[in-house]
């Protein structure tokens, strides 16, 4: 195997058996530890590869192994060549010249265990026999230590007589100033009691000041009262008479809104009815609650550009589907005017498609992008006008920015439906 894994990393990559490819870039000895169980696999089963592997062996040793080959065993040949050239060439009786170069192994490490046992015994006696020389000067040693010891003994027990006479004087001495520091506690226990009663003395009299005041403030109130109510009878007259004006001329409830003037392909079935935030990142997680909470707000959605940002791997009616349902729910909470813009320039027929209450759904008509569309919607809004643009490309982003719109990526939007 350490052979194998020699000759991998010095064949081209495509010459290298397939199993094997994988280890030719691993270093040598790591090709020959990882790999070994792989190498021996592909040396049983592939002759071709075997071959190889024996073509460096041969030149290395001619000889031993021409003789491998005519199955004789060379005298003095190295066992483990001699097994390894009869297992890579295999010639006939191959596997009796693997057998007897492992008789000749173990025959070799039986004797080389003999010998390694005959040295160990001959050191065991050296050890035992200095052993004994130094066990007297090592009695010697321990006698004189032991003598040391009992000496040091006799200091220890003096030095603690002298720190129990010591300790029994410390504590006289913590006692005096126990009694000493409960004196003083008594002391400051009587100092903070009168603080405490000078504390809510003063708590009173604070009391009482902001009960005047309180007064003070209520009676500048009840005098400005009389000019609120005056106030605000002016402003009812004012409102009564603009809605009897209102009822008299027959105008309508309400107004068309200017996204409504910008044609567009509607869906199949009929649709329901200076950017501030400047300050907030485009990725701002509270970007798109800060723009939706500005009044009269228009949330311009660019809604195949949301739908394949998030679930791109759905049909495009599912796409459509899922963020109109989305969008619904949001205007719900919101209030906000919601217009979703699909690309429908290459659309055949109406798309039916079910509008939630409070979203107004647009296709772009033939020869026109939803992109041209957005831009034509943006347009007809009046300067000043709250716009949000959600889209995350780039030229409609700018483009918007240009208009005086303010865009949004589609994450914002896609993690706000999340949340409803």
């Amino acid at each position: 195997m350490e052979a194998a894994a020699e000759l991998i990393g010095t064949l081209p990559a495509d010459e290298v058996p397939l199993p094997l490819r994988r280890f030719a870039r691993f270093e040598r000895r790591k090709r020959a530890k990882l790999a070994g169980q792989h190498i021996a696999a592909q040396l049983e089963k592939d002759a071709g590869f075997r071959e190889r592997v024996a073509v460096p062996l041969r030149k290395a040793q001619p000889e031993l192994a021409e003789a491998v080959e005519e199955g004789r065993l060379p005298p003095a040949a190295d066992p483990v060549r001699v097994a390894v050239l009869a297992y890579l060439l295999r010639p006939q009786g191959w596997t009796a010249l693997v057998e007897t170069a492992r008789d000749e192994l173990e025959r070799s490490a039986s004797a080389s265990e003999g010998e390694a046992a005959e040295r160990r015994i001959a050191e065991l006696r050296e050890e035992v026999a200095a052993a004994r020389a130094g066990r007297a000067a090592e009695v010697d040693r321990l006698r004189s230590e032991l003598r040391e010891v009992k000496a040091e003994v006799t200091e220890l027990r003096r030095k603690l007589h002298d720190a129990r006479t010591r300790a029994r004087a410390a504590e006289e001495r913590a006692e005096a100033l126990a009694a000493q520091s409960e004196r003083e506690r008594a002391a400051a226990r009587e100092g903070a009691a009168a603080a405490d009663k000078e504390l809510r003395r003063l708590r009173g009299r604070l009391a009482r000041a902001e009960t005047d005041a309180e007064a003070a403030r209520r009676a500048a109130r009840e005098g400005r009262n009389v000019d609120d109510v005056r106030l605000r009878m002016l402003l009812d007259t004012l409102v009564d008479a603009a809605l009897g004006m209102r009822r008299e001329l027959a105008l309508p409830s309400t107004i068309a809104r200017p996204a409504d003037a910008v044609a567009g392909a509607g869906p199949g079935a009929a649709a329901n009815p200076v950017m501030t935030g400047r300050s907030l990142s485009d990725q701002d997680p509270q970007l798109l609650d800060r723009l939706l909470s500005l009044p009269q707000v228009h949330l311009l959605v660019d809604g195949y550009n949301v739908t394949k940002t998030g679930y791109g791997e759905l049909p495009l009616a599912d796409q459509r589907r899922r963020l109109l349902s989305g969008l619904g729910g949001l205007a719900a909470q919101t209030r906000a005017e919601i217009t979703c813009v699909f690309d429908g320039a290459e659309l055949d027929a109406p798309v039916a498609t079910a509008v939630p209450r409070g979203v107004r759904v647009l296709f772009s008509r033939p020869g026109q992008t939803a992109d041209e569309l957005i831009g034509e919607l943006v347009r007809a809004e009046p300067p000043g006008r709250p716009l949000v643009v959600v889209s995350s490309d780039r030229e409609v982003a700018d483009n918007c920015r240009r208009a005086g719109a303010r865009p949004a990526p589609s994450t914002l939007l896609l993690r706000r439906l999340g949340r409803t």
